[in-house]
């Protein structure tokens, strides 16, 4: 699969806030588990399980879990400047 590109390995900040004490501790470990090629990681915080930009890269498309990593720019990335995401309903007409 071909590398995800490296400005869509940044995480969304509107899933992962840069002011959080465990910002660094967070891109670290995402960073060290594309590296090692895993699927994810394990958020140390939480203890759950995230899979890294690369991961859901190669899966092809958004899922619309709304993903901390997305690396789409219509899928999770898209409908954050509050256009609609396509094949998606419109926000508040779920």
């Amino acid at each position: 699969m071909d590398p995800v590109p490296r400005g869509r390995r940044v995480p969304l900040t509107e899933r992962l806030d840069p002011r959080r004490t465990d910002h660094a501790a967070i891109v670290a470990a995402h960073e060290a588990a594309i590296q090692r090629d895993d699927d994810g990681y394990i958020d140390p915080s939480t203890g759950y399980f995230v899979f890294t930009a690369q991961t859901l890269w190669d899966r092809g498309d958004c899922c619309h879990s709304g993903c901390r990593h997305c690396p789409f720019e219509d899928g999770e990335r898209a409908g954050l400047d509050g256009r609609p995401v396509p094949g998606q309903p419109e926000r508040g007409t779920e």
